[in-house]
């Protein structure tokens, strides 16, 4: 239920009183415009005050207005307005009764419709405006029992409109976030247990909200004369996390116009090369590149349209290797496939780059052989050779207008097919002695980091670095550092030892173009290994901050091996075993 804000109603002893008083407006009428026999029934409000048990006195020094105590000597007043014109003839009046109200009560008969409407489109807004946002308790209390109950059926016109139904009243008490009421009769269970408990609520509600607030100034009062602790400000927001759109697409895009790790080559018939391409990606989306490499024999597929189509579009030149050695160091050459079918192979690229694209761009695909070839004939002879590269084995090539979701439906695409297999693998992690094989086309083109790995030396990746920061590439000097930090963190003792690698050289270059992390790293990293550096020629050519820096941090330190040294000549001279050595 809605809270009540304190207001500024006056000063001195008048704001005083008002800190532990209640003050209630109630507008509006019980009884409908037409009914004058009933002038003389109380009102809801008075009613509820001459029955209720909480009530000690009870007076009324005007017409419109009551006094009375409640809950042991509370003082509360009660303006009643029965009449809206009050709002026309004083506003000025009107708007300060409605400001220092503590509770509003607005009344109105269930069969006095056109009142009801003059309230809604007249007063409300009125009444609004006096509130002025402040946060007051509104009680909506309709009365009385509908006589002419509206009917939903169309033919039953003349009903409607002439009284106030239940949806209409929660709709007015929605756009003040009041509370609503219905009471049938003023009897004592709609007044002092339905109405009366909802107004007693509010009233309790109200005092207890300026005890509060009174409570409040007097401990901002206290506290103004002593000195105050120390208050923990709240934390900082933390940084809103936004979601990078996936660059799948384009990646797969760069790999096939890049060329990098491609082990398939395709030629023309007069043995012109083509495209290059990569098998696992063509493996992925079609079973009759799997027939063509060997991934799957005849028997596996099941369906000789699937092994005709492959016999008729492509050939392998078998002087090449097909496979490439699983685990090697280097990739082997890549296989030689000859494309029989000419008009087939004038849009190789344009095919290529649907199948790259995952297979669901058909449209695109259409619209680009159409343009290439300008002939209707030939465009749907290739569209049909795509289709039956694409054909799931046991299914019908029966599309004839090809969508991207009817293409999709043909075939099952899907790269997850080669995850930790062999089955194609030209690169194995081995990891804790497990082993996990991987295909570097996959790698290359969604790690930038691997891409560099599979495509730079040491020395090629600190040139790489140089231009990075030439022409403030930051992300490409930061891949470089990494590449040279993982090679020379997987070097072993031995190779640091015999290589012609000077890091003294690489530490001077990554200083020199402000290469921060790499030559703090390199720093650590000579320490780190001071038994083998500090024997090389090159530690000479360290700076003394430089050599200063790699004293202080150097393994194992000096302190160590003097007290390895005193160990070793006890140990002598004890004529013992050693037990550290």
């Amino acid at each position: 239920m809605p809270g009540v804000m304190p207001r500024d109603v006056g000063a001195g002893a008048d704001a005083r009183c008002r800190c532990r008083s209640v003050s209630i407006v109630a507008l509006g009428t019980e009884r409908e415009a037409s009914a004058s026999g009933s002038a003389g029934q109380a009102g809801l409000v008075r009613s509820y005050l001459r029955g209720s048990g909480l009530v000690a006195e009870l007076g009324s020094p005007a017409p419109s207005r009551l006094r009375a105590r409640i809950l042991g000597g509370v003082p509360l007043e009660v303006h009643e307005c029965p009449r809206w014109d009050i709002f026309d003839s004083d506003w000025y009046t009107s708007r300060s009764l409605i400001g220092g109200a503590d509770i509003i009560v607005i009344k109105y008969s269930v069969n006095d419709k056109t009142l009801f409407q003059e309230i809604k489109d007249s007063y409300v807004p009125m009444i609004k405006k006096a509130l002025n946002h402040c946060s007051i308790p509104v009680i909506i209390s309709a009365i009385g029992a509908r006589k002419n109950l509206p009917c939903t059926c169309p033919l039953c016109t003349s009903d409607r409109g002439s009284c106030v139904t239940t949806s209409e009243g929660l709709q007015l008490a929605k756009e003040f976030g009041a509370t609503y009421l219905e009471l049938h009769t003023l009897n004592d269970f709609y007044i002092q247990k339905y109405f009366g408990g909802v107004l007693e609520y509010f009233m309790i509600q109200s005092l207890n909200q300026k005890s509060s607030e009174k409570m409040k100034k007097r401990k901002k009062t206290q506290k103004c004369h002593r000195v105050q602790p120390p208050q923990l400000e709240q934390p900082e927001k933390l940084p809103i996390l936004k979601g990078e759109a996936s660059h799948y697409d384009s990646d797969m895009h760069n790999l096939l116009f890049c060329c990098q790790c491609a082990d398939v080559a395709f030629y023309s018939e007069d043995f012109s090369k083509v495209m290059e391409a990569h098998k696992v990606i063509l493996c992925s989306v079609s079973q009759v590149f799997m027939l063509l490499f060997n991934v799957k024999s005849p028997a596996d597929v099941h369906d000789s349209s699937i092994v005709r189509t492959a016999q008729s579009l492509f050939a392998v030149d078998t002087g090449a290797r097909l496979l490439v050695p699983r685990g090697a160091a280097e990739p082997s050459p890549p296989a030689r496939v000859i494309v029989k079918d000419s008009v087939f192979c004038s849009c190789l690229l344009d095919i290529l780059h649907f199948i790259y694209s995952g297979a669901c761009q058909w449209e695109r695909l259409e619209e680009d052989i159409k343009k290439k070839l300008k002939d209707s004939e030939k465009t749907e002879h290739v569209l049909e050779k795509v289709k039956c590269i694409l054909k799931t084995p046991g299914k019908l090539n029966n599309l004839r207008d090809g969508s991207s979701h009817q293409i999709k439906q043909l075939y099952n695409t899907s790269l997850r097919l080669f995850f930790n297999t062999p089955v194609l693998a030209d690169v194995i992690f081995t990891i804790q002695g497990a082993t996990v094989p991987a295909h570097r086309a996959v790698l290359v083109a969604r790690c930038e980091v691997m891409a560099a790995m599979f495509n730079a030396s040491i020395l090629q990746a600190m040139s790489l670095l140089i231009c990075a920061e030439m022409y403030q590439v930051m992300r490409l000097q930061h891949i470089c550092e990494l590449y040279i930090i993982t090679q020379l963190q997987s070097m072993p003792s031995r190779e640091l030892a015999t290589t012609s690698l000077s890091i003294v050289s690489l530490l001077k270059k990554a200083k020199f173009h402000n290469s921060d992390c790499l030559s703090t790293w390199l720093l650590h990293f000579i320490a780190t290994n001071y038994l083998i550096f500090s024997q090389k020629p090159e530690f000479q050519d360290l700076s003394v901050e430089e050599r200063n820096f790699v004293e202080m941090h150097r393994w194992p330190s000096n302190m160590y091996l003097k007290q390895l040294a005193e160990y070793r000549n006890y140990i002598h001279s004890q004529k013992c075993h050693c037990a550290v050595m």
